[in-house]
């Protein structure tokens, strides 16, 4: 059998695809990375002619983050997929692989991972020129990624992938103004200090809008400034950066030196695989070139090309295909599907949760019914048991209080009648002692001395007596003149207590043994230490004490 050279080379080509790939396999085994963005990172600046083997390497590491149970990253995997497949113009390949990941993220409910996916579904939106859509899903995941970065779930510089969406799409959309706003809202979440991949895709941005400002040769020392960046890093990349390069060289009128950046971002493309759907556009810049150079044929040409490149990358894009993303949205469907079930069986559980709320409620206003009620009830009893109580303590008080002034008066009559009697007792001794100093009958002088004596005694001790007696009906009354009118003597004591029991200045003048002017001077004097005056009775004041 003999073997042609074409299937010998055929065989070889095999032999060393299959070979390299089992290297790049074993190379970028992803399970010997610290993390998924390290290893992508790594996938990314392969020197690669294709994309296949990145899908290839993606499709690997998904395989393994599902294994592990990895949602984010699984999710991450997919997404990443699905951007390959749309450097190859295999829109549906690449829509499958968004819509499964979105599919995954809701399962596991993963909003961390929800993210990724809007924002490349945005950006899908976006190159069909459906802005509304694109922006609907940026705002979805800014939003998202806001609460997730409130609830400290993820950092903040996460959010700078979100403006950054905003911020790519609407360059695309000859946007500067509101670029520029995004662009600055990723300033804000950035950290100037790290030289990562976000400040150069920022400066990418900044170049933008320098350009769109008139400014176009410092638009272009930062894009040639970036270009080693990602030559290293991302060399795909260089497909928009050398487009753009030729773009401000050519508003600067040098047009050979634009002519070779556009020549290399078309020969990017070629190498890599890589943003097919964009080389229509760099062949429309040439032809503008050409035509404005007046080389008309190398301008046919280009429009040439970018008219087959447009109907074989394009076509997905036009109106009638527009549907395709509405038509691989298996996923919405599904979920609009599992919404409604939800929204009906929702809508049971609210009709349930109504009659046994009407019920809970009407059973609580019965409830609160009876208790108000009762209570009602309860404080008219206590109110009217409370009512009748203080009747009878008032009535009790009363007549303790009636019992008490009627024992009072009663002991101060017997104390009167009682003072009555020691006067006329005094009085019969008065006139005893008046006889017997004046007789001269047989009894001895020291025997009468001695007489006289016993009856002045006697006078005194009767008035302890009655001094005694009465403090123990009036306790307090010594006090309350004490406490009032501490300057009184005790002979003003003894007028304020005869006072009290109303007895008149010939009985005080008798039970004191001394005469009625000097009664009536000692009552003025009291009057005077009391500070009465004229209109004042001094018997009713003291009997108020």
């Amino acid at each position: 059998m003999r073997i042609s050279p074409r299937q010998i080379a055929f065989s070889l080509i095999v032999f060393f695809t299959l070979s390299l790939t089992a290297q790049v396999e074993s190379y970028l085994d992803v399970k010997s990375y610290e993390d998924f963005q390290h290893w992508s990172n790594q996938v990314n600046s392969m020197q690669t002619e294709s994309a296949d083997s990145t899908i290839y390497l993606y499709q690997l590491a998904y395989d393994h983050f599902l294994e592990q149970k990895d949602t984010l990253n699984a999710v991450n995997s997919l997404v990443e997929i699905a951007i390959n497949y749309g450097h190859l113009v295999q829109y549906q390949s690449a829509y499958d692989n968004l819509w499964k990941a979105l599919l995954l993220a809701d399962l596991a409910q993963n909003d961390a991972a929800k993210v990724v996916v809007y924002l490349q579904l945005g950006r899908y939106y976006s190159f069909y020129k459906r802005k509304e859509k694109a922006f609907e899903y940026f705002d979805r995941a800014l939003n998202l990624s806001k609460s997730l970065v409130s609830q400290g779930i993820l950092e903040s510089f996460y959010l700078v992938d979100c403006y950054y969406a905003f911020c790519s799409t609407y360059r695309e959309l000859d946007n500067p103004e509101q670029a520029k706003i995004y662009l600055d809202s990723c300033y804000q979440f950035t950290d100037n200090n790290v030289n990562g991949a976000p400040i150069y895709y920022q400066k990418f941005e900044l170049a933008y809008i320098i350009s769109s400002e008139g400014n176009h040769r410092a638009a272009l020392d930062t894009l040639l400034a970036i270009a080693p960046w990602f030559d290293a890093n991302n060399p795909r990349f260089n497909v928009f950066i050398f487009t753009y390069i030729g773009d401000n060289y050519l508003k600067l009128e040098e047009y050979s030196v634009g002519e070779q950046f556009y020549q290399k971002a078309l020969t990017t493309s070629r190498k890599f695989n890589s943003h097919l759907d964009f080389t229509p556009i760099i062949h429309k810049k040439l032809a503008d070139l050409y035509i404005t150079r007046g080389e008309i044929l190398k301008a046919l040409n280009n429009v040439k090309k970018e008219s087959e490149l447009d109907a074989q990358f394009f076509d997905s894009r036009s109106p009638i295909n527009r549907s395709l993303l509405e038509i691989k949205d298996e996923f919405r469907v599904e979920k609009e599907k599992q919404k409604q079930l939800l929204q009906e069986q929702r809508l049971k559980e609210l009709e349930n949760e109504e009659r046994v709320a009407f019920l809970k409620t009407m059973l609580l206003l019965i409830t609160i019914a009876a208790l108000i009620f009762a209570g009602v009830l309860y404080f008219d009893y206590i109110r009217k048991k409370h009512k009748v109580e203080k009747a009878l303590i008032r009535k009790k008080k009363e007549l303790e209080v009636a019992q008490t002034n009627e024992l009072l008066e009663l002991k101060n009559r017997e104390l009167a009648t009682s003072s009555l009697k020691l006067i006329e007792k005094d009085e019969i001794l008065a006139t005893l002692k008046d006889r017997l100093s004046q007789g001269s009958g047989d009894i001895k002088a020291n025997e009468l001395k001695k007489i006289v004596r016993t009856i002045s005694h006697s006078n005194a001790q009767n008035w302890e007596e009655f001094e005694a007696r009465f403090l123990s009906v009036n306790k307090d009354f010594y006090g309350k003149i004490n406490t009032k009118f501490p300057k009184l003597t005790r002979g003003d004591q003894k007028v304020c207590a005869l006072i009290k029991l109303n007895l008149s200045s010939k009985e005080m003048a008798k039970l004191m043994g001394i005469s009625i002017e000097s009664v009536h001077t000692s009552r003025y004097r009291l009057r005077k230490k009391l500070n009465l005056t004229k209109e004042v009775s001094l018997t009713e004041f003291i009997a108020t004490l």
